[in-house]
C-alpha cells in the first residue's frame, strides 16, 4: 500500500457521509421511529443505492426500522434518512405498529359478570 492510500473502513464517518449525501438526520416531518413498520411496494432498481436496494429486499414483509438498522449493521439515523428517501419516491410504505390492546374498564367487565350471573 502507498503512503496516504487507507484502507475503506465499512464503520466510517466518511461512508456513512456519503451513504447520506451528507444528510446527518431525516426530514423534519418524518415521523419515523424504532417501531415504525415498513414495507417494500416495489424492488430495487437499476443503479439505486446499494444499502436503499437492501432495504427493499429485507422489507417484502414489514419490518422495524430499528430491525432494518440491526439487519444492515448501520447507526438508525442512517437508516431514517434512507428509508424516507424511499418513503418519498413511493417505493416504500410504513406505518406506526399496532397498539397493544387497552383492557376495559374493570367496572365494565364487574357490571357484565353481575349481569350474566343474574340471568
Amino acid at each position: 500500500m502507498r503512503e496516504g492510500d487507507q484502507e475503506w473502513d465499512e464503520g466510517s464517518p466518511e461512508r456513512l457521509y456519503v451513504i447520506t449525501g451528507g444528510r446527518s438526520a431525516s426530514t423534519a416531518d418524518s415521523s419515523l421511529d424504532l417501531v415504525t413498520l415498513i414495507v417494500a411496494r416495489s424492488g430495487p432498481t437499476a443503479g439505486m443505492q446499494p444499502e436503499a436496494a437492501s432495504i427493499l429486499r429485507m422489507c417484502h414483509s414489514p419490518l422495524s426500522v430499528a430491525e432494518v438498522s440491526a439487519y444492515l449493521e448501520l447507526p438508525m439515523s442512517v437508516v431514517t434518512v434512507l428509508v424516507d428517501d424511499l418513503l418519498a419516491s413511493g417505493k416504500m410504505h410504513s406505518r406506526a405498529p399496532v397498539a397493544a390492546a387497552q383492557l376495559p374498564d374493570t367496572a365494565l367487565i364487574e357490571a357484565v359478570i353481575h349481569g350474566l350471573q343474574r340471568l
